[in-house]
């Protein structure tokens, strides 16, 4: 891995508002090395000259499905565990063409994807995972038609985003299970959903008492719970409980805004999962129900964005788009763009990122010791979001671990 050296760009630093003109970026060994404002001397470093374009880290989402290969979530869970990696590595190798270079993988991935990514196998982000997604009989991850009675439906495949586990007991030896097989925090759904097929949004799923054991059991291993959430009522249990990560939050409100942000929680909204839903979502086979459930979550979630900014609760950027609605990922820039400031989509997809990934100074930044992910943008994210939209069409050079993903430069 050869040494490369950037100069004549402009930096984007996602702790400033502005882009910073005149400094010098040295990668070697898959990190950067040196950020300077006067000339770095590395003879050695393949020298590239970025004429005037934008040099930023590489971007994190902090929600996606890479195992999710279809939207109907029966069918992908009924196909083959090795059709399904195959399928998630041409998916991460989309996922890193767009600019995202670090994804926390919201349930489905395994420890397998991400040694596949780490070895050079396959071509796409680092991965943070979960492993299987935590639900109760019925809950947003039980996949079983309402007149199936099968205890469960083949957990054991990799399309299979959940696990169907009930009790205090249960709960915890799953918990322990998922993080002894790599799991970096604990993924749980406490609400209902839009594609599961028995569950209303409002229903409230798992006992307070089954969420506090999976916290205490992620506290314990050094890490966090992360839920599945959309209405007020919902999230303002889960905070109680301990829960860090707040997923979706379409149906929130300013007071439980305000509590979140207190607790110390991070959200992550997902908008256009919904814009793909709503778009595409009947035909890939979801009924009038889900339809239903899409726009009841779907016409709140501009709102939710303004009350959690305005109550200062973090937000880090995520998609959940499904199967073959992932072609809208980035569109999710161009809706956050209707309520938010550029610079603070671009801090959700960098710092706040970094953050939940538990990897503050690794990612998301450009300085001396973080991991080498960096993109060569044309034009100013802080002037126009959409440079950062249509599929990194604006990105000349992806950098990731220290090595061209995409590189057009020369």
């Amino acid at each position: 891995m050869s040494a490369v050296l950037f100069t004549g760009g402009r930096l984007l630093d996602p702790s400033q508002d502005a882009l910073m003109d005149g400094f010098e970026v040295l990668v070697d060994g898959g990190r950067i090395v040196e950020v300077s404002e006067t000339p770095i001397k590395a003879a050695s470093a393949t020298r590239i000259d970025l004429a005037g374009r934008t040099l930023m880290p590489g971007l994190i989402d902090c929600h996606l499905h890479v195992v999710s290969t279809t939207v109907d979530g029966a069918a992908n869970t009924l196909q083959p565990s090795s059709l399904t990696a195959l399928k998630a590595g041409k998916i991460l190798e989309t996922i890193l063409q767009r600019g995202f270079t670090t994804v926390r993988d919201c349930c489905g991935a395994d420890l397998g994807l991400v040694m596949a990514v780490e070895q050079g196998l396959v071509a796409g982000p680092r991965l943070v995972i979960c492993g299987k997604g935590l639900t109760m009989s019925g809950g947003h991850a039980d996949q079983r038609p309402r007149l199936d009675d099968r205890a469960s439906m083949m957990e054991e495949r990799l399309g299979n985003l959940g696990r169907i586990v009930d009790g205090v007991d249960n709960v915890r030896l799953a918990a322990r299970e998922e993080l002894r097989k790599g799991a970096k925090f604990v993924k749980i759904m406490a609400n209902g959903g839009v594609a599961s097929p028995t569950d209303p949004i409002h229903s409230l799923q798992y006992s307070r008492d089954e969420i506090r054991a999976i916290v205490e059991e992620a506290e314990n291993a050094g890490t966090y719970v992360s839920a599945h959430v959309y209405t007020d009522k919902a999230i303002r249990r889960v905070v109680e409980c301990g829960v860090l990560s707040l997923e979706h939050c379409n149906l929130i409100q300013p007071e439980t805004a305000a509590i979140a942000a207190e607790a110390g929680c991070i959200a992550v909204p997902t908008l256009v999962a919904y814009e793909g839903l709503a778009l595409e979502g009947e035909k890939f086979g979801l009924g009038p129900e889900a339809a239903a459930k899409i726009e009841t979550v779907r016409s709140a979630g501009l709102e939710s964005l303004a009350i959690m900014q305005a109550a200062g609760l973090p937000m880090a950027f995520g998609s959940d788009l499904l199967g073959e609605l992932q072609k809208y990922h980035t569109m999710e820039f161009e809706i956050l763009a209707r309520v938010l400031p550029n610079a603070e989509i671009i801090r959700s997809a960098t710092l706040v990122g970094a953050r939940l990934c538990r990897m503050e100074g690794e990612v998301g930044v450009i300085a001396p010791g973080a991991f080498a992910d960096l993109l060569v943008v044309d034009g100013d994210p802080y002037a126009d979001i959409r440079c950062l939209a249509g599929d990194g069409a604006q990105m000349p050079a992806i950098m990731a671990r220290g090595r061209f993903a995409k590189n057009e430069l020369n």
